[in-house]
This record gives structure tokens, C-alpha cells and sequence, in this order.
């Protein structure tokens, strides 16, 4: 079953020795990929044979020069077929991360749309599917059922309500604090027929599964994918939007400088095509390299055996979690049929804070704990009521609700997880102690 310990080979620091508060030295075990994945060895051993090579691109001469522009030139199409994005129709441009991403998507549209436009966002982003559309459009929030998952017929309700004004529905493709994959080919078909368009925010989904836009006559078409390059195994600052040409061949970018133009006067400009238009300065050479050397091994190893190997895993260890005395989980606790491998959970009369650092201090265990920036989400799932919100509203110094987060990633192991089990066990059975020692977490 545990095809995961085949894959350490190809991470960086799985054998790290980290202290514990005792002073002894135990190899760490990470759990918190939603964040950032650890890179794979092979894309530092790439940095270091592309090294020699770096050097300027586009419009310089030199060789090295010319050997970096068709490196960067050529990736987008390797990016392109990693997700089966049409590169005729549509755009891959480079920027920091996912939330770079849809923040130039929410500006260009703003350009092309007005504000009596409406984007549907839904009560499960993470702030970075939500925030950026506020200034400028129209935002309504699709809702989610008791376990958190979306709700289709929250969705058609407002599809129908704004009468052709939703011009597009902004979804994650996996949630960062349940795991929940949303059914994006079935919420595509759903705003297509009301002539909206799609943007799934990718950075959870990509890394775990095999991933396909569909051609842009279908129903299915994603019109919009956004991912971040650090959360599979890339961790160098670049991230990923996809869309199409004829959308970013238009109106202005939101950052004007080099490499943005075609032609400048003093009182002229003629902007450059996509995706350059919206590349200003000099590029992020290496960390366009590094995320082509990742999606290399990713499609060495298969999408769909990652996909296959992480479910077995946060079935293993969702079952087991399940039999701990006080330990509340969050979302689908029935199966991981429906979920990447992220799992969030709270125990009884512990500080989630508190809990997450027992896990580093005394287990050498790296996990996530708080809102995972997505407080409206976890303040649902957690049942806080609005009188509660404002009264947290007023007196900000209050701690902050929130749940503990474990994330995988294709090298997690079973007998990491029951490493993970034993010391939950412990902590739970030892709690009084726990919580007095570790006090100064509380806040």
C-alpha cells in the first residue's frame, strides 16, 4: 500500500535531525505541505547544472543569453501540456504566486467589465480568492453545506438570481482546510450555461492530481487556472495563470515597466502581446526551471499514482485519528474518497496553537495550526455565531479560534502517521500536564 517511502529518495531533508525540548534529536516529520512542499532533489541538482548558463533573456545576443530565453520561451508550453491547456488559444504567464495570479486576473477584468458585474466567490476560499475581487466588482459567496462542502444548488440559485450580471465564479479546486475537491468540470458546465466564466484557484488540486483544462469548446473548459509553483515541490517563488490570449491581449497590466511594450513614445504606448504584457522587469528565470524539473518528475512518477498513493494515506490516517478520545475532526470523516490529503482536527479543551506546538517541541511533528487564511470557512465549520464574530470584531486581542492541519505530500509515510497517532494519543492522555507546560502558546 505505502508506495510513499519509494518516493523519499527524490526530497530534499526527509532525514533531518530536529531537537525537541528535551535536547534529544529526532528526524523530522513534515505535515505541513499545504503551505510548502519541500523541493525535490532533483530540481536543486538542476539549479546547479543550469547555474554556469543564467544570464539575461530576450533581446540579449550571447549564447548564454540565447540558451536562457529558449529555456524560459519554451516552458510554457511544457506547463501548458503538464494541465492540457490549449497554448492556441490560451496564455501561461509567470508571476510570484497563486495569489498574484488572481489578483492580475481580478485587475484585467475590472478594465474589460464594470462594477454591476458579479463575481461569485464561495464560503469556502482562502482569502486569496475572495479578497482581491472586493474592491471592484460585485462578490457574492456560494455556500457550503454543514461538513463544508459546496453547495451546487447554492450555486444555481445565484447564477439565476443576478440574471446574466455573474460574469465569473471563482472556486478553489481543492480546499486548503478540509481538502474537499469541488466538482470543477460540473461547476464549469453550470456557469457556462449562464455565460459565466470559470477561475479555479489550482494550488491545493494541482500538486495531487492529474489535471485537465478540456478544449475550450466544452462545456468543461476551465477558462482560468492559477497555481503556485512552491506547494509541488518548486519552492523558488514563481507561480502560474493560464487564460485566454484574447483576455490579456487587452487593456493594460497592472505592473508597467520592461518587457511590457512594443513601442514607447512620450505620449505613446503600444503595449507587447501575452503574456508578456504582464511579465514586467526581468523574469524569475530560475524558478520557471525549477518548476519545469518538478513537473518532469511529477509526470515521471504519474499524477494519478500520487493521486492514488496520498488518498490511501489520508484514509490510514483518517481511520485512525477517528479513535482518539476528544479529538474532533472537521469536513467528510467518513472516508477520503472526496479530499486531497489535508485533515484538520481540534482536541477537546486544547488551544489548537498550544497543540501544534507539543507536536514540534516534544515530537519533532510540523503541522499548521490557526484559519489557514480562510477565517470565514473555519469560522463556520467551527460553529462561531455572528454575535460571537462581532464581539472578536471590537476586542481584537482575543486568541483566535481556529483547528490543526495536517497536510501530506507524496513522500508521507504510514509510519509517520502512526508516529503522528501516538504522540495525539499521548497529548490527549496527558493533556493537564501538556497544557500547563506549554502556556506560553495560549495567545
Amino acid at each position: 500500500m505505502d508506495n510513499s517511502a519509494n518516493f523519499r529518495g527524490l526530497i530534499v531533508g526527509v532525514n533531518t535531525s530536529v531537537p525537541l525540548s528535551s535536547g534529544d534529536y529526532v528526524t523530522a516529520i513534515n505535515f505541513d505541505n499545504a503551505a510548502t512542499t519541500p523541493p525535490f532533489t532533483a530540481v536543486l541538482q538542476a539549479i546547479n547544472n543550469f547555474s554556469p548558463w543564467y544570464s539575461s533573456i530576450h533581446r540579449g545576443t550571447g549564447y548564454k543569453s540565447q540558451f536562457c530565453s529558449d529555456l524560459y520561451d519554451n516552458s510554457r508550453e511544457i506547463i501548458a501540456n503538464f494541465v492540457k491547456a490549449d497554448c492556441a488559444t490560451n496564455t501561461v504567464i509567470y508571476v510570484k504566486n497563486t495569489t498574484e495570479a488572481i489578483n492580475k486576473v481580478a485587475n484585467r477584468l475590472y478594465s474589460q467589465y464594470n462594477r454591476k458585474n458579479v463575481v461569485l466567490s464561495s464560503e469556502m476560499e482562502h482569502h486569496s480568492n475572495d479578497l482581491p475581487w472586493r474592491d471592484n466588482y460585485e462578490v457574492d459567496y456560494v455556500e457550503v453545506d454543514y461538513n463544508g462542502r459546496l453547495s451546487m444548488k447554492s450555486l444555481e440559485y445565484k447564477l439565476r438570481k443576478y440574471q446574466g450580471r455573474v460574469k465569473l465564479v471563482a472556486v478553489s479546486g481543492a480546499s486548503n482546510v478540509t481538502g474537499y475537491i469541488n466538482p470543477i468540470y460540473e461547476i464549469a458546465e453550470m456557469a457556462h450555461r449562464y455565460k459565466a466564466k470559470i477561475l479555479v484557484d489550482g494550488a491545493q488540486l494541482v500538486p495531487h492530481t492529474e489535471m485537465d483544462l478540456k478544449p475550450d469548446n466544452s462545456p468543461q473548459h476551465i477558462d482560468y487556472l492559477v497555481f503556485s509553483a512552491h506547494k509541488m515541490y518548486a519552492p523558488f517563488g514563481i507561480g502560474v495563470l493560464i487564460g485566454p490570449k484574447e483576455v490579456f491581449d487587452r487593456g493594460e497590466p497592472d505592473y508597467k515597466g520592461g518587457g511590457t511594450i512594443d513601442l514607447v513614445t512620450h505620449s505613446f504606448v503600444r503595449w507587447a502581446a501575452a503574456p508578456e504584457r504582464d511579465e514586467a522587469g526581468t523574469p524569475n528565470v530560475i524558478g520557471v526551471m525549477t518548476l519545469v524539473e518538478s513537473v518532469k518528475v511529477l509526470n515521471n512518477i504519474g499524477m494519478r499514482n500520487i493521486e492514488k498513493n496520498e488518498k490511501e494515506l489520508t484514509e490510514y490516517a483518517l481511520q485512525r485519528l477517528k479513535l482518539i478520545p476528544g479529538l474532533q475532526l472537521y469536513g467528510n470523516t467518513e472516508d477520503s474518497s472526496d479530499r486531497v490529503g489535508i485533515i484538520t482536527f481540534n482536541i477537546k479543551d486544547m488551544y489548537h496553537k498550544v497543540v501544534a506546538t507539543i507536536l514540534s517541541y516534544e515530537y519533532g511533528i510540523a503541522v499548521r495550526s490557526g484559519c489557514f487564511c480562510a477565517q470565514p470557512y473555519v469560522q463556520k465549520l467551527l460553529g462561531i455565531s455572528k454575535k460571537e464574530i462581532k464581539r472578536r470584531i471590537k476586542y481584537d486581542d482575543l486568541p483566535h479560534p481556529g483547528m490543526v492541519r495536517i497536510s501530506f505530500g507524496l513522500y508521507n509515510t504510514t509510519k509517520e502517521v502512526d508516529t503522528l497517532i501516538k504522540a495525539l494519543t499521548n497529548i490527549t492522555n496527558k493533556k493537564d500536564y501538556y497544557i500547563n507546560k506549554y502556556k506560553f502558546a495560549e495567545m
